[in-house]
């Protein structure tokens, strides 16, 4: 194994409150009387497979949790130590804040090992803490501080979100539908793509202040249930926001059909007020014997004139039918 290669950081807190950062081989000479444990790792590093595969001490079924690709917000919970898997806001350039960041956790009472793909902003703020010697010190806190910043960090995509519906139902309202349905199905597709993974979190937030684990304590467990109940205001909000998209979509789609219909309409009356007179040229255009006015000079203009007189005849009957 490469030197720290798949090893994002590593950090033991004494009882006295010291901090110390670790690189692989103290993580291997670590021992629970040393101190609380963090270990962050990269998940799609080789290096962490073979060190949680040969080295962590866990069991073949907690590993391949931790490693799995795709995941959802949960917990499973004992008394001694937990799994628990939450979900962040995505920062990474070239990505959207929906596309959410899984970051997986195993944990007891003297060690937490986490792990995620890309960087998550969550967990940065909290390794600052933890170098300037501010930062958890049990696994119960380094937990609810994990889970409090990605909540902290979710609130600002939720505003976004909200100003750019704001600012989308303004165009609508000022009639101007340019890119209207393109942006109000993103914002759909975002809003519940961010929900399909902050509800089931809140869930978790749920479950962890219920559950009464010995790494938990009180204090943590009340932090806990102010995030969750965060999370189910993001959730009402998301929801909110769902609904408005989707009103203005049902706005802007009649909108659409209205003038549609309008234009038809327009088009219908054009028809129909051409029809006889259409009718009256193609007459007049046969090329047969015995077609009156072939002699006279004046014939074209009495045609011309009895056209229109026609068609004020028919604009008249419109009008007073009101089709018009």
């Amino acid at each position: 194994m490469e030197d720290n290669a798949g090893l994002i950081c590593a950090y033991v807190t004494a009882s006295d409150g010291t901090v110390s950062s670790l690189d692989w081989q103290g993580v291997r000479a670590w021992r629970p009387e040393q101190g609380f444990l963090w270990l962050n790792l990269n998940r799609l590093a080789a290096e962490t497979r073979h060190w949680l595969e040969t080295e962590a001490g866990l069991d073949d079924l907690t590993v391949q949790a931790l490693l799995q690709e795709e995941t959802r917000p949960r917990a499973v919970v004992s008394e001694d130590h937990a799994l628990i898997f939450l979900r962040g806001a995505n920062f990474n350039p070239g990505t959207q804040p929906d596309d959410m960041v899984s970051i997986r956790a195993w944990l007891d009472e003297h060690r937490v090992i986490s792990l995620h793909g890309q960087d998550l902003r969550a967990v940065d703020t909290v390794r600052e803490e933890m170098g300037s010697g501010q930062g958890p010190r049990s696994p119960g806190e380094l937990i609810t501080a994990i889970a409090v910043r990605l909540v902290d960090h979710m609130a600002p995509v939720l505003h976004g979100l909200e100003d750019q519906l704001d600012g989308l139902e303004e165009a609508l309202l000022e009639n101007q539908p340019r890119g209207l349905r393109t942006g109000l199905s993103a914002l759909r597709r975002q809003t519940i793509n961010f929900r399909r993974f902050v509800a089931p979190q809140r869930d978790v937030m749920t479950r962890l202040t219920h559950e009464r684990p010995a790494w938990l304590p009180d204090y943590e467990r009340e932090r806990l249930r102010e995030a969750g109940d965060r999370l189910t205001r993001l959730v009402e909000d998301l929801d909110a926001i769902r609904d408005r998209a989707a009103v203005s979509q049902e706005e802007l789609a009649s909108r659409l059909s209205d003038q549609m219909n309008r234009n038809m309409y327009v088009l219908s009356l054009v028809a129909a007020l051409f029809l006889p007179l259409g009718f009256v040229t193609g007459l007049l255009g046969i090329n047969v014997g015995g077609m009156p006015g072939m002699e006279n000079a004046e014939a074209f203009w009495i045609v011309c004139l009895a056209l229109l007189g026609l068609a004020g005849v028919e604009a008249l009957f419109f009008y007073m039918r009101r089709w018009f």
